[in-house]
């Protein structure tokens, strides 16, 4: 087995995005890889009884959409990779994820994971769905609570 080539560095902008983000640079650096960084936004739900609501939810989407894109760009300033692929998806987390890994033929994901418990386990992760559902290797950085 070869060395890992494509990384795709899952981030949410919690306060630990920084220590998974160094994982995965780290790991980059030493096989060569080129890492992709993606942040997904969870939709919102609208109330379709509020027609109102669309057009302010639109804007809603779109400046999470910018603030997004602004956050990876500083992200990968810090971490020295600013010329790598930025992807910033509306929708569900798992499922863009994955999707956006079999678009780019990565070979791991890096997210990170914070080791659930009780009914927190029951209900299920990010991480977990997405090392059942990956076409690739998963690493889920250990985030202590």
């Amino acid at each position: 087995m070869g060395g890992y080539r494509h990384l795709l560095l899952a981030v949410d902008f919690s306060p630990d995005t920084e220590k998974v983000a160094a994982r995965a640079v780290d790991l980059a650096q030493r096989y060569g890889a080129q890492v992709s960084l993606l942040h997904v936004i969870e939709q919102i739900p609208v109330d379709p009884a509020n027609d109102l609501v669309i057009p302010e939810q639109v804007l809603l989407d779109d400046q999470l959409m910018n603030t997004a894109r602004d956050s990876l760009r500083e992200l990968a300033q810090r971490f020295g990779i600013p010329d790598a692929p930025q992807y910033v998806e509306l929708g569900s987390t798992k499922t863009e994820i994955i999707r956006v890994a079999k678009e780019l033929q990565v070979d791991l994901i890096v997210v990170g994971s914070h080791g659930r418990h009780g009914l927190a386990l029951l209900l299920g992760s990010t991480a977990n769905a997405v090392l059942h559902a990956a076409p690739c290797d998963v690493l889920a950085v250990r985030i202590k609570d």
